[in-house]
């Protein structure tokens, strides 16, 4: 049997403005550091000017560090204007899932997370109910139940921004979570809070969008995953899934197809951020499946 540690893997992200010789330098650059390139893609937008690319190497020698390869690959992000980042694949990382009442997309974060298909940990589940806590609770996660009012709004949000610190969370998904999240903390989890939603709107607001659908008759359904912005359920995209229906589905039917299709579209969106396939866009995204 064999003693030999796994190589460290380290994930490259990177966009910037194109032009020529930044395949040659990025991969120039991890060659001289002993990092075999295990894949590699790229997007050029051509109507924008600009350049994405994500590599995904295997170190040769486990002296081959994230400190070295960042503080080494900083001159070529300068020098390209690039926003980069590199990031070890061998950290776990950990998320906190917010829900209201509905619970299907908790559920199946947690599943797909205690099964692996999901690459991260959830550290804890926040509620403005306490609906799901005997659910959560089963599993031996942490659940909190914060409340909250127009009057007990900052005293709120300012616990969960308590428990991403002491929890070290990387990612907060905004599991059905039915609540406007402030300006002030849209602004401290930019880039690091997913929402899913139902994509009837802008056509279907309110309760009962399932409903006010089958009075339409709708043809297709769906469900948007995206970052969270202070613009309610306008943040950049990440996934969307869709399904056909017709005039045989009732309201409760058209929900439950609703409810499967919100749970997919946000495990994918989830796992492609924390395996950092995302790259904003402006107000879009470049997605490297």
């Amino acid at each position: 049997m064999s003693n030999t540690s796994p190589r460290p893997e380290y994930v490259l992200t990177l966009s910037c403005a194109d032009r020529l010789g930044i395949v040659h330098a990025v991969a120039g650059f991890l060659a001289e550091r002993g990092c075999n390139i295990v894949d590699s893609q790229q997007f050029s937008d051509r109507l924008d000017g600009g350049f994405f690319m994500r590599v995904h190497v295997q170190a040769e020698s486990e002296q081959t560090t994230l400190d070295d390869l960042q503080v080494g690959f900083a001159p070529i992000g300068a020098t390209f204007g690039m926003d980069w980042q590199v990031r070890d694949l061998g950290v776990r990382q950990r998320l906190l899932v917010l829900v209201s009442k509905q619970d299907h997309c908790l559920n199946d974060l947690m599943y797909r997370c205690r099964v692996g298909a999901i690459p991260a940990d959830i550290a804890a589940v926040v509620s403005n109910h306490p609906d799901a806590g005997p659910m959560v609770e089963k599993t031996g996660l942490p659940f909190h139940h914060l409340p909250v009012t127009a009057d007990t709004k900052q005293a709120q949000e300012q616990a969960i921004l308590d428990l991403v610190s002491a929890q070290r969370v990387d990612l907060v998904v905004l599991a059905r979570y039915m609540q406007v999240l402030s300006h002030d903390l849209c602004e401290k989890l930019v880039g690091r809070a997913i929402n899913i939603h139902h994509s009837f709107l802008p056509s279907f607001k309110g309760a009962r969008p399932y409903h006010q659908a089958y009075e339409r008759g709708v043809k297709l359904i769906g469900a948007t995953a995206h970052y969270v912005t202070e613009v309610l359920d306008e943040g950049p995209i990440i996934e969307q899934e869709v399904a056909r229906v017709d005039h045989t589905l009732t309201p409760a039917k058209l929900a439950a197809v609703g409810r499967d299709l919100e749970c997919l579209a946000l495990a994918r969106a989830v796992t492609w951020h924390l395996e950092h396939r995302v790259i904003l866009n402006g107000m879009r995204t470049v997605i490297f499946r």
